[in-house]
């Protein structure tokens, strides 16, 4: 839930705010939950997503860079100029999967966040969607296409 969550908020602390929720919310609805022969991690993750949606409506969050510390200075490490470009390479990653993400429409976005970022099987994201494990393979293939497509990857 934690990858799922962080994910989607890119915070740290937020996702672990939020997968602490996660599991908190389930504990208190376990009476309700039903086992249908599925993994219970699509509920989990269904809760998950809901608790996101209602974090973005409350707009909570703030979008914040987070910065590495300073290590010891008695302790020989890497340069902080290394440092520096190792996290403006992290950044500029992040920017392009980002930007790969947001060219995909919402159900597939959702299908590779489930499936990738989740880590859910391609079952229980078929659960979690509400489609079928044909629609969702096709939704993924269709999906990481594109992906590859808008990471520059391959060329139209």
């Amino acid at each position: 839930m934690y990858g799922y969550l962080l994910a989607r908020t890119r915070d740290r602390h937020l996702a672990e705010d939020l997968t602490q929720e996660v599991f908190a919310r389930a504990l208190r609805n376990i009476s309700g939950f039903a086992w249908r022969g599925t993994d219970p991690a699509a509920w989990l993750t269904t809760i998950a997503r809901n608790i996101h949606l209602d974090e973005l409506g409350r707009s909570r969050h703030r979008r914040e860079m987070l910065v590495a510390e300073f290590g010891d200075p008695r302790q020989p490490g890497p340069e902080p100029e290394t440092l520096v470009l190792r996290d403006l390479d992290a950044v500029d990653a992040r920017e392009t999967v980002h930007r790969a993400l947001s060219a995909l429409a919402p159900s597939q976005r959702a299908c590779v966040e489930l499936r990738f970022l989740g880590g859910l099987s391609i079952e229980q994201t078929a659960h979690t969607m509400g489609r079928t494990v044909g629609a969702v393979k096709a939704l993924t293939h269709r999906a990481m296409c594109r992906l590859r497509w808008a990471a520059g990857a391959v060329h139209a």
